[in-house]
């Protein structure tokens, strides 16, 4: 199975219109465009019932304590975790791509709640757990929402969309489900898979040095 992008080459950066956060002309960030990114497929599994889709960050600090704070560095050594920026089960079979802002364009602060529809089903990213406690962002976050790396971070991050083939036609999740509970689900049901990676950073050294 192959997957592509017309938004973005594998291990080439991202765009800011595809992230949530760009850099800022004054301070650190501002809100960006969060659309997703366009994608598309070939060479499924005849077989195949059932399409599932993941993006993930593996680069994410696993402490917080330096993240996005003056005068403070975090460290490229610091160990890292999987951070999830979107889950889709449910892609019927003879999808082919997803078109560019089709599933997300703009920013929807206290996410972008459960997305209608019976086909695909969106799980809840990584911003719900990152903005919890915050009056103003604090809620579900469906669908797709891109990349907002720490402006500090001496890290390069990296965006893994990663297209799994199933031998089932519903995914086993439901409610406000989670990229670990789909990984856990698939496992075993898994026919092809394929992956394409972009890279985005928020640091204006590490910016100037790419």
């Amino acid at each position: 199975m192959r997957l592509s992008s017309r938004s973005f080459q594998d291990q080439h950066a991202l765009a800011p219109q595809y992230a949530f956060c760009k850099p800022a002309t004054v301070g650190h960030v501002a809100l960006s465009d969060n659309r997703n990114p366009h994608l598309a497929w070939s060479e499924v599994p005849p077989q195949t019932r059932s399409l599932a889709l993941i993006c993930h960050d593996p680069d994410v600090p696993s402490a917080a304590d330096d993240v996005n704070r003056e005068g403070h560095t975090v460290p490229a050594s610091l160990p890292r975790v999987d951070f999830f920026h979107w889950v889709v089960v449910d892609i019927p079979a003879d999808w082919r791509e997803i078109a560019e802002g089709a599933m997300s364009a703009g920013v929807t602060a206290r996410g972008k709640g459960s997305l209608a529809g019976p086909a695909p089903r969106h799980g809840i990213n990584d911003y719900t757990a990152w903005f919890k406690g915050d009056q103003d962002m604090e809620g579900l976050y469906y669908g797709y929402d891109g990349p907002c790396p720490p402006w500090n971070d001496a890290l390069l991050h990296h965006y893994t969309f990663t297209l799994f083939a199933l031998d089932i036609p519903h995914c086993p999740v439901d409610g406000a489900f989670t990229g670990h509970q789909v990984r856990d689900a698939i496992a075993g049901h898994v026919l092809a898979q394929a992956a394409i990676t972009g890279t985005y950073t928020l640091n204006p050294s590490l910016a100037k040095g790419g």
